[in-house]
């Protein structure tokens, strides 16, 4: 009987998902099925376990990458999580898809807003230009406000 003690196994994990990140830039590896297999598997493994980084970043290949709609929900359901966990990256990739819409959902300019101003509050270094644009503009759901969209050039700037 193997026995796997959780210090031990949990330090396997992060070890495997920091090795993953870094090959995870390399073309090669990436266009091959197994390698690809691979290192869906580390990214996964650590967003399962909670990782906020590793819940955007797989959330982030499941949306782009992912095959098929359960895919997408899935990297949807993880950006979620991580940007409401306070991950900068997911809260404005969570605005973004706010505003554009899908097929089963409408635009929304006002949850776009508040994903924004989530990401801004985390260090986004694009929130406040795209607030201020918002604002500018206007969104459905949202009417058109010069004073904020001021506020937030100025925060930009």
């Amino acid at each position: 009987m193997h026995i796997v003690r959780p210090g031990l196994w949990l330090f396997r994990v992060r070890i495997s998902y920091w090795l993953a990140r870094r090959c995870f830039h390399w073309p090669w590896l990436v266009r091959q099925p197994w390698g690809w297999r691979w290192l869906e598997r580390q990214f996964s493994r650590m967003a399962t376990l909670g990782n906020v980084d590793a819940m955007g970043f797989y959330g982030h290949i499941l949306l782009l990458r992912g095959t098929g709609l359960a895919a997408r929900d899935e990297g949807l359901r993880l950006l979620r999580l991580a940007a409401e966990r306070g991950n900068a990256k997911a809260a404005y990739q969570m605005g973004a898809i706010s505003l554009a819409g899908s097929l089963r959902s409408a635009p929304d300019a006002v949850a776009a807003l508040h994903w924004w101003e989530t990401a801004l509050a985390a260090g986004h270094p694009v929130a406040a230009f795209k607030l201020a644009q918002l604002y500018r503009q206007g969104g459905p759901g949202l009417a058109p406000d010069l004073a904020k969209a001021a506020h937030y050039a100025a925060v930009q700037g």
